[in-house]
């Protein structure tokens, strides 16, 4: 027996937070009843059903790691019509993005039916580093360097410690171009992060996830994670963890 949650994030329907939701919500049946409690215990022989979708018994785990082009929604499917990163991976796997990246975003992004590791890698506790690199209107000064570096505050609350330096500053087109390396996933971080301390955002890409970059692949080309890779990732999530 498991924790429904967790037997719903293995099937590869949703993260196990996500999951968690959907039972307080009061969208998950089994064997017929409405399930509302997290501490709730299932197994996999189960009549499981999740938003009136009957779950599968454990899928084979996928992992891609996929270059995001500029343009494209972090989602599964778009009210509006937009290309969705879902669009450029293989259409016969229940798969999910881990974490988002913005509409005009570009860079790594992993892609996956393992609930348990997007758990781990999109829990503020656990402090992956993210790798950004950033171009900003206007010539970024020592001491607005350092604020990031601080944290600033954001939608009331202030970041986390970050990692940022200045790659290359352009007179001629009053720009500077950035890298910052932040350990949070919060919405629209690094935008609003620079944008708080009066530098607009003009390009961004994610260079980095933990230790994963695109190298190699073209903007909307994916690849298979190898399992030496899904081993660290998850082995680096909980080493940050108990760090914090």
């Amino acid at each position: 027996m498991e924790r429904l949650q967790k037997i719903i994030a293995t099937s590869g329907y949703c993260s196990r937070r996500k999951a968690e939701e959907l039972i307080l919500a009061g969208k998950v049946k089994v064997n017929g009843e409405i399930v509302r409690e997290l501490g709730t215990k299932a197994s996999y022989e189960d009549v499981i059903f999740v938003e009136g979708k009957s779950i599968s018994k454990k899928e084979d785990k996928v992992y891609y790691l996929f270059n995001k082009p500029r343009g494209v929604v972090t989602t599964s499917h778009d009210n509006l019509g937009r290309k969705t990163v879902l669009d450029f991976l293989p259409e016969d796997e229940r798969i999910y993005p881990v974490g988002r990246l913005d509409y005009d975003t570009t860079g790594v992004l992993l892609v996956t039916n393992d609930g348990e590791l997007t758990n781990l890698l999109t829990h503020p506790k656990n402090h992956v580093e993210k790798t950004y690199i950033v171009k900003v209107e206007g010539i970024l000064l020592k001491q607005d360097l350092e604020k990031l570096c601080k944290g600033v505050v954001i939608d009331g609350k202030k970041t986390s410690r970050a990692k940022a330096k200045i790659k290359k500053i352009d007179k001629k087109t009053n720009t500077t171009l950035l890298e910052l390396k932040i350990y949070e996933g919060r919405n629209h971080q690094v935008k609003k992060m620079l944008e708080a301390i009066g530098y607009p955002v003009k390009k961004l890409k994610r260079e980095k996830f933990s230790f994963l970059t695109t190298q190699g692949l073209l903007s909307g080309e994916y690849r298979t994670l190898s399992i030496k890779e899904v081993k660290k990732l998850y082995q680096e999530a909980k080493q940050e963890s108990s760090n914090h």
